[in-house]
């Protein structure tokens, strides 16, 4: 027996199991069981059994209706605490701490996966009114702040990518032309997004846009409180000067150097 041939001591369904959790993570179209099985090489009967598990364990998710998969919360919570250890979260968080305590309202670090926004770190406020934890959680790019700044910064042809989109999952949008035009302005505003809503009733949330070295946007810090709170002058004379200054030092950072 060759002890030095590693692969002879991999489990093969474990493995099978993390390539459908890594290509989940990295879809880009919706995957129902075929196209994950031709993926994974795998007989269709093994990669259900396989998801099912999966989905089982929280790691998956499956909508009954369509049929397609994507991951589950739990697999987005095991993420959040592993990046508890990353560049991301250890580099934001110190001003994402100075931000909640100068305007006392959540601020969080949020990255986009795919069409949805995912709220990775908080910093609470002391407010006795706030909304509950987002930590861990996942929206529709379209439905907020962060999602939208963030895709307006990162996709250069906006109508383009929405005729596109409209052969998937634009089909949830439910005014394309009216997003394109809203994210445009956002682009053409400097890059801050401003939302009532989207993240539940009666909640408020502004963002702006975070840059690696290379100018790729990587995320976007958002502050988000109730409405009755969050009024148009606070938001323009206070929230949004500030929020740009800590996304511009969170930035520098990652080594992004403005032109």
């Amino acid at each position: 027996m060759n002890t030095d041939n590693s692969s002879a001591y991999t489990v093969q369904a474990v493995t099978k199991a993390f390539e459908l959790l890594m290509m989940l993570s990295d879809q880009k179209v919706l995957a129902d069981l075929p196209h994950l099985s031709a993926k994974v090489a795998m007989t269709r009967n093994k990669t259900f059994r396989t998801l099912t598990t999966l989905v089982e364990m929280g790691l998956v998710e499956r909508d009954p209706q369509t049929g397609f998969y994507q991951l589950g919360t739990s697999s987005i919570s095991l993420a959040q605490k592993m990046l508890k250890h990353s560049s991301v979260i250890n580099l934001a968080h110190p001003i994402m701490e100075n931000l909640a305590k100068r305007h006392d309202e959540a601020v969080y670090m949020t990255v986009i996966r795919g069409d949805e926004v995912v709220f990775l770190d908080m910093v609470d406020c002391e407010q006795q009114i706030k909304a509950m934890s987002l930590v861990g959680e996942k929206f529709p790019f379209f439905t907020n702040a962060a999602g939208k700044v963030i895709k307006a910064l990162e996709t250069r042809e906006l109508p383009d990518w929405l005729s596109q989109k409209r052969r998937g999952r634009a089909k949830l949008v439910p005014n394309p032309e009216k997003l394109a035009s809203e994210l445009l302005e956002i682009r053409s505003n400097g890059g801050v997004a401003i939302d009532n809503g989207g993240l539940g009733e009666g909640i408020s949330s502004v963002a702006v846009a975070v840059k690696d070295y290379a100018g790729k946007v990587i995320g976007a810090i958002t502050l988000l409180g109730p409405s009755f709170r969050m009024i148009s002058e606070r938001i323009e004379t206070e929230i949004i000067p500030s929020l740009i200054e800590g996304a511009a030092l969170i930035s520098e950072k990652f080594g992004y150097m403005p032109a």
